[in-house]
């Protein structure tokens, strides 16, 4: 086990420096000068070239590049150009507000659509089937940030259940984590239905019934269980996207996570602010895929990590 572990942790390093390069080529071929962002568009040429000497910006790109990914081994993403603080402070001070809001969301989209999924499967082409189905393909459809406006809109204008922007309790959490659970939970519903009905067929739960176990112990004892393996796959990447994506959601509903920092390093033209989010982004990506791969061992002890 650990020895696959330390050969998923190698073979994402190329992963992660392939991430960082696109956002570095990508950042310094898009038109402006972050220094006259930092100092305004009347400073002197003198004082211009003199900061661009300090912050490195005049040395060869390869050579900024590399001195990036050298100190970002040793946990230092840099300082902000805006603000001037160190951009893992920056990143830490956010992410706690975005790993709240992800795992709420998570929480939401996991009970849902585990529930539904299982409804529907065990009572196949009924009115619950039907319905549940079709909501899940709306939810999917339908864009994100106008779900997030509806919501505010709805619950937070007209009847006045929750705050509609901001962060100062656990009730401001409510609405953001519920629309962005809900969209996750109706693909979660989606492929649990489709691998519990692939279950529910199979001859061991033929026997299992045969046997004379109750409905309840052959759904959630033995069909479950088999069932939730290439679910967890899809729980594991979409919680991964809700702490790496959650960018408009926080945008529109104002909270202080990861995400809204991100877009603001990129409307400033922050560069290392946006270097140093990315990074952190691949490597919690990378860190939740590997959980997922470790967790089928667990519900299916025939998978061997090797």
């Amino acid at each position: 086990m650990l020895e696959y572990i330390a050969r998923r942790l190698l073979f994402s390093i190329p992963v992660i420096i392939g991430v960082s390069l696109i956002t570095f080529i990508l950042l310094n071929v898009v038109p402006g000068d972050p220094v006259v962002e930092m100092v305004g568009k009347h400073a002197d040429p003198q004082t211009i070239e003199k900061i661009r000497s300090q912050l490195g910006l005049n040395d060869p790109l390869h050579v900024q590049f590399l001195r990036f990914l050298f100190n970002a081994c040793r946990g230092d993403l840099g300082r902000s150009f805006k603000t001037g603080q160190p951009v893992m402070k920056m990143i830490m001070d956010t992410f706690p507000t975005t790993l709240k809001l992800a795992l709420s969301s998570a929480a939401v989209a996991i009970i849902i659509g585990i529930i539904v999924g299982i409804v529907s499967a065990v009572k196949q082409y009924s009115f619950f089937d039907h319905c549940s189905m079709f909501i899940a393909l709306a939810g999917i459809s339908a864009p994100i940030f106008w779900v997030a406006v509806m919501a505010q809109i709805v619950f937070g204008l007209y009847l006045g259940w929750f705050p509609i922007s901001g962060y100062s309790s656990a009730k401001h959490m409510v609405l953001p984590a519920v629309v962005l659970g809900i969209r996750f939970a109706a693909s979660i519903a989606r492929y649990t239905r489709s691998m519990m009905l692939d279950v529910i067929r199979q001859d061991y739960i033929r026997t299992a019934r045969a046997k004379g176990l109750g409905e309840r112990s052959v759904i959630f004892g033995h069909a479950l269980k088999n069932a939730l393996i290439p679910v967890v796959t899809i729980i594991g990447m979409q919680i991964s996207g809700l702490l790496t994506g959650s960018i408009l959601t926080e945008t529109i509903f104002a909270i202080p996570g990861l995400g809204r920092l991100s877009i603001w390093a990129l409307s400033n033209r922050d560069f290392p602010l946006v270097q140093g989010t990315v990074f952190f982004t691949a490597v919690v990506f990378v860190i939740g895929n590997l959980i997922v791969d470790l967790s089928y061992a667990y519900l299916d002890p025939r998978i061997r990590l090797q």
